[in-house]
């Protein structure tokens, strides 16, 4: 095979590692959402809405803060561009890195675990100041100690995460959050079933023994690819100085969006908008996670190792490629992802939401603040991705600082919006913030490596704008000749919204075959074999495909 073959070879098996190492994290991110909701339920189920659930919800949020800050991006992008690197230019130096990391990071968590078990009811009063319940106050302290050391094992858990990216498996990670939803379900089974009279305690057992689930279920994965765990600290290793710098402005950059949600909080409960309005804009921001998750999300993960070893080998026109096709393939998804959410906005809200003491008042409310959130669905999605390739770059600063001028803006809009538009003006305010965002990181990020085959990506995502609409406007349709709108029984409404699902994304997919959409044919390869494998040595292969996590 030419030189040229073989370079084309090998980048058509890196789309279609991409894709299916993407579709696989997809896959299991979605049965993650609903274990979630299953863990939701159950929760309902033991505790309602009394002082217990109350409890439960201020014990777990300190640690759900943490996992935003290990898990969710600062930990993985910091770790991610430095391992690669060692594995490219100093592989023998690899583990001992990784290890290192590891260690310190055991010895720091395990601080920050016995100081916030020591300090509990001092973090406990910070959330409930206005509480004059002082059952719910031991209870929550009690629970908060007992939860705290998920705190440690969670951070472990998204540092092997990022090792195992980096080295091609993405299947075991992704699956990790199951192990969580599972171990707290089967701790709420075990006390449904033996009626323990303390059921919050049982949940908060259950969330610990899922963090031993989430880290356990990496660690055989990690040593047969290599890792030791041999003892030894790491606070003077180079490698480990380099993440820890890298880390800081990440974990500003949580601090950023905490108060981001304090400000649409505090404009939700102003006299301005219905009542209601928080839990609207909840219940919205939950559907459109749900749809940012399913994919977008997932070829973020996929793509940050990738473009991670290509900054390290300095081939910035390797990266640029992988993010042009990621741009290409996340619109191709999320464009009528978002068209979808602003046409069918009401019969989603039904479908999901629309039980029991969830009316038809609050499905309208809810609906309304859906519409403009979708509105920014495509722009939630790219920042996603541009952040990844600053990620790449070990550039964490900058995200931060346009996350800074994105908060800004969110400001300004909702005292601008809120008015008109009530509580729909915040999510439009979020979606336009957004869109603030992705133009300021793209153009630093284009000054810093150069346009991407500009033409290339908006001649695609023109295409599939305009599918969707068309796609939209067959939505339209339906939703009128089929009611809807019409208040009808749950199994009816079930029905016809699921045929009208089904026609849509057949439309969808016709017209992308009848106008030869590149990625059309490129999701096509999923289920075709790839080249050769001695068309792409293994030591340059940086995304292997799905199978290697099976």
């Amino acid at each position: 095979m030419s030189i040229g073959g073989a370079g084309r070879a090998r980048h058509l098996t890196e789309k279609q590692q991409i894709l299916r190492s993407a579709g696989l994290v997809s896959f299991l991110t979605l049965l993650s959402r609903l274990l979630g909701y299953a863990r939701d339920l159950a929760l309902a189920i033991l505790l309602g809405t009394s002082l217990a659930a109350d409890a439960f919800v201020i014990a777990f949020r300190i640690p759900n803060l943490l996992r935003r800050l290990t898990a969710e991006g600062a930990m993985t992008g910091a770790f991610i561009p430095i391992f690669s690197q060692y594995r490219s230019q100093r592989p023998a130096e690899a583990w001992d890195f990784a290890n290192r990391v590891f260690w310190t990071l055991a010895a720091v968590l395990t601080g920050v675990t016995l100081a916030g078990m020591l300090f509990a009811p001092g973090l406990v009063r910070l959330f409930t100041l206005l509480s004059t319940e002082p059952g719910e106050w031991e209870l929550a302290v009690l629970l908060t100690r007992i939860i705290f050391p998920y705190c440690t094992l969670i951070g472990l858990a998204a540092l092997a995460s990022a090792a195992l990216n980096t080295l091609g498996s993405f299947g075991l990670p992704a699956s990790t959050p199951i192990f969580l939803n599972v171990a707290i379900l089967g701790a709420a089974a075990a006390a449904y079933l033996t009626g323990y009279p303390e059921p919050a305690i049982a949940l908060a057992v259950g969330v610990v023994a899922g963090g031993v689930l989430q880290l356990g279920v990496q660690v055989p994965g990690l040593w047969r690819r290599g890792m030791r765990f041999p003892w030894g600290f790491g606070f003077s290793h180079p490698g480990v100085q380099r993440v820890a710098r890298l880390v800081l402005p990440a974990f500003a950059g949580v601090g950023i969006y905490q108060v981001n949600v304090l400000i649409s909080t505090v404009f939700a409960t102003s006299p301005w908008v219905p009542r209601g309005s928080v839990a609207a804009l909840y219940y919205a921001d939950r559907v459109m996670e749900v749809a940012l998750g399913a994919y977008a999300i997932s070829v973020a993960t996929v793509i940050l190792p990738l473009m991670s070893r290509q900054a390290a080998d300095r081939n910035l026109e390797g990266m640029k490629r992988t993010l042009g096709f990621a741009f290409r393939n996340v619109g191709f998804i999320v464009i009528p992802a978002s068209v979808g959410l602003i046409v069918l906005h009401e019969p989603i809200i039904r479908v999901l939401f629309q039980h029991a003491a969830f009316g038809s008042d609050s499905t309208a409310l809810t609906a309304r603040a859906l519409v403009y959130y979708a509105l920014g669905l495509p722009a939630f999605a790219a920042v996603r991705l541009v952040v990844q390739a600053f990620y790449a770059l070990e550039d964490t600063a900058t995200p931060v600082r346009m996350a800074g001028v994105a908060l800004v803006a969110n400001v300004v809009l909702c005292a601008v919006l809120v008015r008109p538009l009530q509580h729909a003006g915040l999510a439009l305010a979020t979606s336009l913030a957004s869109v603030v965002n992705f133009v300021s990181l793209y153009y630093l990020l284009r000054r810093r490596i150069g346009a991407l085959d500009e033409g290339a990506v908006v001649r695609s995502l023109f295409r599939t704008a305009g599918m969707a609409a068309v796609m939209g406007g067959l939505c339209w349709l339906l939703s009128g000749t089929l009611g809807l709108g019409a208040s009808q029984p749950f199994a009816s409404l079930l029905l016809r919204f699921g045929l009208t699902l089904v026609l849509a994304l057949a439309l969808y997919g016709f017209l992308a075959w009848v106008l030869r959409a590149e990625e059309w044919r490129e999701f096509r390869m999923l289920w075709q074999r790839g080249p050769n494998r001695t068309t792409e040595p293994a030591s340059r292969a940086v995304v292997p495909t799905a199978a290697q996590d099976s």
